[in-house]
């Protein structure tokens, strides 16, 4: 018998959680890496029994897991983090965000700021995001500089954006974005785009953007149902529940991604499974915002994949999954009054498989299987809130965070080894980001709708 071929990284003493559906953890655990890829999930309990590699990563018996999966952001709205809190998503957006955006914010601004994102979510253990805003090709260059696995979308409104001032070219705009992607340096990333929301793009908009992205067989993101005034205003206007408005327009399909979707009724959550329509959940964003509690338990009974989002970093205000988790798990329990809604394991599902479903990437991502790329994590279990550990699911998603990562490979390239980032000069990206900032607190001091 031949024997196996050699890999490039193995992390080996550890407790695997591959988060395929069904398995169990694997104690005294490794994970081979080749090429990019995984090579090999298995057991050795003695050192002769781990197959052959270049290089060892012993993990001292910390948890190998798949990378987390973040369905929604916004990465460089990190500059409005706390610039406007504590008010209706409405009155946040027009007068203070909107604002900011249309005047402040440039190509230059929006790199930078999502450097700074892409170190706050590699620091909390997350490998791959879907983005949505403007200047996205900006966002583009600065997440393939830090080496993250993205879906990065083109953000789409029919009034003056910044990067489109005039929105008769939004989705002209939106197609060089697409077509100008794919090769390197942007082998990691697929370019698609964002509508906004039905409030923020017609029907018109809303029907060639689709079409452009399923010519393309690419994912389609919109804003739907987020808040009660949203529904009210759109179905005073067109007669129609969100959900059926959009599926009259031909837009549910299941690469289309519904972000929020907290005030979906129960036909609508029929329909969105008829058609195969995925949804982004953010849980943080929506209470902060005031906008309620979305119906995940129903939705995952009926089969709609769900992944968790962190939203921007305006509304959250971090880029932290794993508050995601946790919130997820806890704010299902008491909305229902059921302990047993969306247990760890689940939540912890939603973070990474079920997040690579829902942006099309399950065949890459999301569990640690043989052939699949090699997005990983190594989290470190010697703390004292990790300790003792009975069940490693409900360590991680009830008591883990962002500190407790180590280790952040993408693709097989570590991107934080102990805790250091390996791609991004951190240094660099925090003076950056203080200087700019005095900026923009200048900018706010200003404008009048800016009163603190």
């Amino acid at each position: 018998m031949s024997s196996p071929p050699q890999a490039d990284w193995l992390i080996h003493n550890s407790l695997v959680l591959t988060l395929e559906p069904g398995r169990a953890p694997i104690s005294d655990g490794y994970v081979a890496v080749a090429g990019g890829k995984i090579a090999a999930v298995g057991q050795a309990k003695a050192p002769e029994e781990l197959p052959p590699s270049l290089t060892r990563l012993d993990a001292g018996g910390s948890v190998v897991m798949p990378g987390l999966v973040n369905t929604h952001c916004h990465a460089a709205m990190v500059w409005f983090r706390g610039l406007a809190d504590d008010l209706a998503l409405q009155e946040w957006l027009t007068k203070f965000i909107f604002p900011a955006e249309a005047s402040w914010l440039n190509p230059e601004r929006v790199y930078w700021g999502t450097l700074l994102a892409a170190a706050e979510m590699i620091r909390a253990g997350i490998t791959t995001v879907a983005d949505g805003y403007f200047y996205e090709n900006e966002v583009r260059r600065a997440l393939a500089a830090a080496g993250l696995r993205a879906v990065a979308a083109q953000g789409v409104v029919d009034f003056p954006a910044p990067g489109v001032p005039d929105p008769r070219d939004n989705l002209k705009a939106a197609a060089e974005f697409i077509d100008s992607g794919g090769a390197p340096p942007f082998d990691l990333i697929t370019s698609t785009l964002f509508c906004h929301s039905a409030y923020t793009c017609g029907p018109e908009t809303l029907e060639q953007a689709k079409d452009l992205t399923r010519r393309r067989n690419l994912p389609f993101f919109i804003h739907l149902a987020e808040t009660r005034r949203e529904v009210r205003e759109l179905r005073d206007k067109t007669g129609l529940k969100p959900a059926f408005y959009l599926d009259r327009l031909g837009l549910l399909d299941e690469r289309t991604v519904i972000v929020h979707g907290v005030w979906l009724e129960p036909d609508e959550q029929d329909l969105l499974a008829d058609r195969g329509v995925k949804v982004s959940h953010c849980p943080e964003s929506n209470l902060k915002l005031a906008a309620g509690v979305a119906p995940v338990p129903e939705l995952l009974g009926r089969g709609v994949a769900v992944g968790l989002g962190t939203d921007g970093a305006a509304s959250n205000n971090n880029l932290d999954l794993w508050g995601e988790m946790s919130l997820a798990a806890r704010l299902h329990k008491v909305w229902r009054r059921d302990p047993t809604v969306l247990p760890a394991a689940q939540a912890a599902a939603l973070a990474t498989r079920e997040g690579a479903r829902v942006l099309g990437l399950e065949e890459k991502i999301g569990t640690l299987a043989p052939g699949k790329d090699a997005d990983l994590i190594v989290v470190d279990l010697h703390r004292p809130h990790l300790t003792p550990m009975f069940d490693p699911f409900s360590h991680l998603v009830y008591a883990g965070g962002p500190h407790d990562v180590l280790h952040v490979m993408v693709g097989g390239r570590w991107l934080l080894q102990n805790r250091q980032f390996t791609t991004l000069d951190w240094p660099a990206v925090r003076s950056r980001i203080q200087a700019e900032s005095r900026d923009l607190a200048a900018f706010c001091q200003k404008r009048p709708f800016f009163d603190p």
